[in-house]
């Protein structure tokens, strides 16, 4: 089901922006097309970029981490925002600028409140979403603060505002539901992307780049005995001894396919190991078939499962390694 995170833009105190965002909430979770969570900035005391923008999805900090994480979760937004001299507050700015790939294919609404109802900063918002590759609806709900709220603090919107309201929703859960197949695409993308740092790692001997593409508890189906390895540690520790093998290593991974749903993943294809051994001689390998499963840990994919194997002849029971793709 669509996911879609209700993200409260002001933590400033005294704020009326919480009985905004829990009127949204409340309204929205009567649905059955989408579920809804209510995402409050308060809750992210985030870094003011204090590293580059997160356009490799990969974050140093670890409230980035978290912040990511509860972005890439969802499928799309409904911001809601207030007007504080004519813009946008800056910590909501702050929120998107962020992190990156996780707005990336996604919906956007606003709901905004102000003293002219929040319409500056939602036209500022826009422009934002353009940039972060959001598809920002049309419908918006504008709340003004001398018609909406009780002695300007109180939040007591007109009945006409539901109205307002069910359509930006109604708006966000469809775009939503449309962009799902290029959010598909970004995660084959950076799937591949995964693929090409651990070969990367490989090349370079680097087992800390390795350890990074695996999840920690994954479990190996590898040539070597035992049957599985458990644990990344045990997955390192094989490729440490090809590692002491080899003076060169290279690995070639052909005709990969992936296949991506939700928060898991399956990508097949051919690999082989080559390079030159420590006594120099060179070697081309053998071709093995790989599997892999992925798995989204909001803090990038990694490998969860791996299987490397070579057919067999049945009646001697010998592997066939001298098979080509």
């Amino acid at each position: 089901m669509i996911e879609i995170g209700i993200v409260l833009g002001s933590t400033r105190p005294g704020r009326v922006g919480d009985q905004v965002a829990r009127w949204v909430h409340e309204r929205a979770s009567r649905r059955t097309d989408a579920r809804f969570t209510l995402i409050d900035l308060r809750d992210h005391p985030l870094p003011h970029l204090e590293q580059p923008p997160g356009f490799s999805g990969q974050y140093s900090d670890e409230r980035t981490r978290a912040w990511a994480a509860t972005v890439a979760a969802c499928d799309g937004f409904v911001l809601v925002t207030p007007e504080y001299n004519h813009s946008v507050p800056g910590v909501l700015k702050n929120a998107m600028d962020v992190v990156h790939l996780e707005w990336n294919t996604k919906a956007a609404g606003f709901v905004s409140y102000g003293g002219v109802g929040g319409a500056r900063s939602v036209e500022q918002l826009r422009l934002v979403c353009g940039a972060l590759q959001l598809a920002d609806v049309a419908p918006q709900v504008t709340l003004p603060l001398a018609t909406e709220f009780a002695d300007r603090a109180t939040f007591a919107p007109g009945e006409h505002q539901l109205t307002a309201l069910d359509t930006v929703l109604d708006h966000v859960v469809a775009w939503s539901t449309a962009l799902a197949p290029l959010r598909r695409g970004d995660a084959e993308a950076a799937i591949r992307g995964r693929i090409d740092a651990m070969i990367d790692g490989l090349r370079s001997k680097d087992l800390e780049a390795l350890r990074r593409s695996y999840a920690a508890d994954v479990v190996s189906f590898d040539v070597e005995p035992p049957l599985q390895h458990v644990g990344v540690d045990a997955k390192l520790k094989n490729w440490a001894k090809v590692f002491t093998i080899f003076e060169e290593v290279d690995y070639e991974l052909r005709d990969l396919t992936v296949a991506v749903s939700g928060d898991l993943a399956v990508g097949h294809g051919f690999g082989r190991v080559s390079g030159t051994l420590k006594n120099g001689v060179t070697t081309e390998g053998m071709w093995v078939r790989a599997t892999f499963v992925f798995r989204d840990t909001g803090d990038g994919w990694v490998i969860g499962h791996d299987q490397a194997s070579v057919p067999f002849d049945v009646a001697t029971g010998r592997g066939l390694t001298d098979l080509e793709p």
